[in-house]
């Protein structure tokens, strides 16, 4: 559950930095912020699995640059599912979504899983 916290504060710290720097993305009030972090944290979590998987054709022929499009349609799907939180259009969403994932990685990388178990083999 702290984790999940966690990740959902740097979703909201993302989606803060991409409302200040992004015109065409904005919200209402900083409860409307951090309810989005959540829906988009639950939309990444089950409607971009399959959506990955039902774009992979076109993300393999575009080397991997369409997952871009989908993280923006993800953004723009979170915007259309609360009315507290306004993206634009697709170029906002484009834009939001790269700074959403660079915070998120970069809070990823910070915050990174400190509970996982390594197995190291070693060969004679």
């Amino acid at each position: 559950m702290d984790r999940f916290l966690v990740r959902a504060l740097v979703a909201a710290l993302g989606l803060w930095i991409a409302d200040a720097l992004i015109s065409g993305i904005s919200f209402d009030s900083a409860a409307w912020l951090l309810t989005s972090a959540v829906v988009l944290g639950v939309i990444n979590a089950i409607v971009r699995p399959l959506a990955l998987i039902l774009t992979l054709p076109i993300t393999l022929v575009t080397l991997g640059l369409f997952i871009l499009v989908l993280n923006a349609g993800m953004l723009g799907l979170a915007s259309w599912v609360l009315p507290g939180f306004h993206v634009a259009g697709f170029w906002p969403a484009f834009w939001g979504a790269i700074v959403v994932s660079l915070v998120s990685g970069l809070g990823s990388w910070f915050f990174g899983p400190r509970d996982r178990i390594e197995v190291n083999l070693r060969r004679s």
